[in-house]
């Protein structure tokens, strides 16, 4: 009862008080791959994360050694990680978050598996046009939130004192990693409800290479920007599927109108070059 208790004091505190927490190494001995080895943030809103082969398996469905993935949104580095073991040190996993605070333990966790990974995270939003943007939290310990144009967000009322930057994917990519654009076969996008201005800003790059995408459709999107973010990518020549967990044996529905963005509140959808 009294680590109840002083577990739910260091939560309050973590919404209402901004401070850095420490990160702690964790390793984890997975089947066929070995020891890896992960940064595990210790603010008390977010949950322990786990490396676990399930997982792995369902990036492998996309993904085979020597290939280059992007995380958009990558937090602290979870699937960043695990899309990076199945790439292998051959291929290439690039990692974007613009939040400083979970930042700093993905630049750790970039570092951690040299042997089996090759990481590059960026410190940068992707967006349109380079500029700056506010980025708010309902936390104060920023575990997660979104841009904004304006000081005035959904996402909360906390805000980062100084704006993060937002890049031109396509024009970083033919500026720093040209030699593995071809090679390009997984986008993940998970940016707290913006994900439908990213999938635009990276169109010509969906269109010229057909990666799988894999996106989160906000539960606090109004109806109308769930149908424009499933417009937005039937249009790039993508089906689209909903599914129900990043595991192997997870339940996978096709989206056909866009009235089907609504069924479930919130969700991720993967899309895939659409048959002819």
């Amino acid at each position: 009862m009294i680590n109840y208790f002083i577990k739910s004091y260091k939560r309050k505190i973590a919404r209402r008080i901004t401070k850095k927490y420490p990160f702690r190494i964790d390793s984890f001995d997975l089947e066929g791959i070995g020891e890896i080895k992960f940064a595990n943030w210790e603010n008390p809103l977010i949950e322990k994360k786990i490396i676990s082969i399930d997982n792995i398996e369902f990036f492998r469905k996309f993904l085979s050694k020597g290939d280059f993935a992007i995380d958009i949104g990558s937090n602290i580095g979870l699937m960043t990680t695990e899309m990076a073991i199945v790439n292998g040190k051959e291929g290439l996993t690039l990692a974007f978050d613009p939040n400083p605070y979970v930042y700093e333990v993905l630049s750790e966790n970039i570092k951690l598996n040299p042997d089996k990974t090759n990481m590059v995270a960026h410190n940068v939003a992707i967006t349109e046009n380079e500029e700056e943007f506010y980025y708010n939290s309902s936390e104060a310990s920023f575990g997660n939130g979104g841009l904004s144009l304006t000081n005035e967000s959904k996402h909360g009322k906390y805000t980062l004192s100084t704006k993060v930057k937002g890049v031109n994917l396509e024009l970083l990519l033919k500026n720093e990693y040209a030699d593995y654009i071809p090679k390009l076969k997984l986008i993940k996008i998970d940016t707290e409800g913006y994900d439908k201005e990213v999938i635009k800003s990276i169109s010509n790059i969906l269109q010229q290479y057909h990666p799988t995408l894999i996106s989160e459709v906000y539960e606090h999107n109004k109806p109308e920007e769930k149908f424009e973010q499933f417009e937005v990518i039937k249009s790039l020549g993508y089906s689209i599927y909903y599914f129900s967990d990043f595991t192997s044996n997870a339940e996978v529905v096709e989206i056909k109108v866009k009235e089907d963005m609504l069924k479930w509140r919130h969700f991720d959808i993967y899309a895939i070059l659409r048959e002819k």
